[in-house]
C-alpha cells in the first residue's frame, strides 16, 4: 500500500539511558536509533527481548523522556495532551480492573476520552461485537482467558478512534482464529479507514502478513529497514510453480537449466499449504455445523464508527431534515418555483427508522421506562363546555 509521505512519527538520534542510584549509567537501551512512520501505513517494530521495542513505545507515548534525540509523534511532542487523545495503545500486558465488567471496562476508557454518553454505548456494543465478547459482556475481566483478556484491550485501544494505532504484541495468548481476526482486522482499519499502525511482535508471520516496512532492532541499535518484499526476496533465485510433471517433463527441464550457463536444478517439492490456512478451515467447517463450544466466538462486524463513517451518516440526515424543512416553511417557494413540500423526503424517514432500530438495548430501555403522559379525562371537558354555554339568571 503506497502512502502520502506525510510522517506520523519521526525519531532521529533517539537514545535512553537508563541509570542506577548512583547516577552512573546501567542500560543503553536505545543507542541512537533512526525511524519514520508514514501515514497510512503499517510499520513492524522487531526484535529479540531486551533490543528496546518496550522503551521505544514508551518514548513515543511520552511515558519515558529520551535521554538523548528527538522524537514527534503526529507533528507534535508525544507529551502533549492534545496528541494522546489521537493515539489508541494496547500494551504487551492488559492492565484492567479485575472487578469491572467489558461493558464497564469500555465505558470507563470511554469516558476518559469524554465521549458523549450516547456514542460511547454505542461504540462499547459495536466494540463488543467487533471483539467476539458479547456473549461475556458482564463477566468480570479478571475471569478472562488470556485471550479474551487481549480483545477486550484491543477494543479499548479503539474506543476513541485513534489516527495512530500503538499494538504490542497484540496475538498473544490469542487462538489461531482470534490471530487471523486480529490480522484481518489490522488490514482492513489500514485499507478502508485509513489508520496508521505500529505492530510490534515476536510471531514473525503475523508480521509478515500485514506489515509494509520493518525495523529490526538489536542491542538497541537500528540493524535493518525496509519494506517487507526487499528485504525477504532472494535474487539470485528463480521460482517456477506449474502443475503436476511427470518424470520426463521434469528431466527434460533438468536438461534445459543445466544448458543454461552451467546453472543446476536446486530442489523439485510438491507445495503444501500453510499450518495456518489448513487449521482455519477445519475450524471453519466445524462452526458450519453449529458444534457447541464456551468460548469467545468470531468477531463480528467491524464498529461503524472508526473512521468517522457514523459522523458522515448523521451529518447527512441532518441536512435533509434541514432541507426539508425549509420547504415547508409557509409563504416560502424552492428556487424552482415549485410549491412547498409538506413533508420530509421518504430517504430522510428511512433514516430516521433505520437510526431508530440501530440504537442499543440500554437506550431502547430507558425510552419506553419514561412515564407515559396522562391524557385528560374528555367526559370532563365536555361537561365545563356546556355550562358554560348555559344562560346566567
Amino acid at each position: 500500500m503506497s502512502t502520502d509521505g506525510t510522517l506520523v512519527v519521526h525519531a532521529v538520534g533517539l537514545t535512553k539511558v537508563f541509570k542506577d542510584f548512583w547516577l552512573r549509567n546501567r542500560v543503553v537501551a536505545v543507542d541512537r536509533l533512526d525511524f519514520e512512520i508514514h501515514q497510512h501505513e503499517v510499520f513492524g517494530l522487531l526484535g529479540p527481548n531486551g533490543s528496546g521495542k518496550t522503551t521505544t513505545i514508551k518514548m513515543m507515548l511520552g511515558l519515558l523522556y529520551p535521554t538523548r534525540g528527538r522524537i514527534s509523534v503526529l507533528g507534535k511532542a508525544p507529551t502533549e495532551v492534545a496528541i494522546k487523545s489521537r493515539i489508541g495503545y494496547l500494551p504487551e500486558e492488559s492492565y484492567l480492573y479485575r472487578f469491572l465488567d467489558a461493558r464497564e471496562t469500555l465505558d470507563y476508557y470511554g469516558r476518559l476520552f469524554q465521549i458523549p454518553r450516547p456514542d460511547r454505548r454505542r461504540r462499547v456494543e459495536q466494540l463488543l461485537e467487533m471483539v467476539g465478547l458479547t456473549r461475556e459482556a458482564r463477566r468480570r475481566v479478571g475471569e478472562y482467558s488470556k485471550g479474551m483478556a487481549r480483545r477486550i484491550g484491543l477494543a479499548q485501544a479503539l474506543i476513541n478512534d485513534p489516527d495512530l494505532l500503538i499494538l504490542d504484541e497484540p496475538t498473544t495468548g490469542l487462538d489461531p482464529i482470534g490471530t487471523r481476526e486480529i490480522k484481518d482486522l489490522i488490514l482492513f482499519l489500514n485499507r478502508e479507514k485509513r489508520k496508521t499502525i505500529l505492530l510490534c511482535s515476536h510471531l514473525l508471520a503475523d508480521v509478515e502478513d500485514v506489515c509494509q516496512r520493518v525495523t529490526i532492532l538489536y542491542g538497541g541499535r537500528k540493524q535493518a529497514v525496509g519494506s517487507i518484499h526487499e528485504l525477504l526476496s532472494q535474487e539470485n533465485q528463480t521460482q517456477i510453480t506449474t502443475e503436476r510433471l511427470s518424470a520426463d517433463a521434469i528431466e527434460r527441464v533438468r536438461r534445459i537449466i543445466e544448458e543454461e550457463d552451467g546453472k543446476s536444478l536446486l530442489s523439485i517439492t510438491t507445495p503444501t499449504t500453510r499450518l495456518e490456512a489448513f487449521f482455519l478451515k477445519t475450524v471453519r467447517a466445524a462452526q458450519v455445523a453449529q458444534t457447541k463450544t464456551s468460548g469467545a466466538t468470531s468477531g463480528g462486524r467491524i464498529a461503524g464508527f472508526l473512521g468517522g463513517t457514523e459522523k458522515a451518516e448523521g451529518e447527512a440526515v441532518v441536512s435533509s431534515l434541514i432541507a426539508a424543512a425549509s420547504k415547508s416553511a409557509p409563504g416560502q417557494e424552492t428556487p424552482t418555483g415549485e410549491p412547498p413540500s409538506q413533508a420530509p423526503s421518504s430517504d430522510v424517514i428511512d433514516q430516521l427508522v433505520s437510526a431508530t432500530r440501530a440504537r442499543p438495548p440500554e437506550a431502547a430501555q430507558e425510552e419506553t421506562e419514561t412515564p407515559p403522559v396522562t391524557q385528560p379525562d374528555r367526559t370532563v371537558i365536555d361537561d365545563l363546555l356546556k355550562r358554560a354555554d348555559r344562560p346566567r339568571e
